[in-house]
């Protein structure tokens, strides 16, 4: 169980993650955070980028769901609903109890999930800690509390570090 806060691969949006770079990588599961990583947290429904995205995936033999922290189930159960994907609330990441759930859900293993989030501090360690490949994109609406804001800069070292794997390892 790596305690490492490194993602494997560092996106700018969700929709640079093609089908055909998750079967490269033996991917047949994505799970998925929802706020900020798949639509800003002030967004109810889900748009028809996302939507396409998602039928994509699923066309190409990848399933998809979405594994949240959300206290408030609403959100995610209507925002789920909508998309028509299933989700893991309460999933308490950075732990890896939600990850472990869905991948049992799905019927699939650690060797063929990938975890896609825009944190470091739950979403990429609880993907490393579950030994699965740790996928992260920039924050969608960008940081705007003053939290999110510095929990953004610390984690700047983090995604320079990735950045630096990924030009070595091409």
């Amino acid at each position: 169980m790596p305690l490492s806060l490194i993602p494997h691969r560092l996106f700018t949006h969700y929709t640079e993650i093609t089908p055909e770079y998750l079967r490269e990588k033996g991917i047949t599961l994505l799970l998925s955070d929802l706020d900020f990583t798949l639509a800003p947290k002030s967004v109810r429904r889900p748009n028809e980028e996302l939507r396409a995205w998602i039928a994509q995936l699923n066309a190409a033999g990848i399933d998809f769901m979405i594994v949240s922290n959300n206290r408030s189930g609403a959100r995610v159960t209507e925002f789920c609903a909508d998309l028509g994907v299933p989700y893991q609330g309460h999933a308490g990441k950075p732990s890896t109890r939600g990850l472990t759930a869905a991948m049992a859900r799905a019927n699939t293993d650690r060797a063929h999930t990938a975890m896609l989030g825009d944190k470091l501090l739950t979403d990429m360690l609880a993907a490393n800690r579950a030994g699965v490949l740790a996928l992260m994109v920039e924050p969608l609406g960008g940081p705007v509390t003053l939290w999110q804001k510095v929990l953004h800069a610390l984690q700047a070292p983090f995604k320079a570090v990735c950045r630096r794997r990924m030009v070595k390892n091409g």
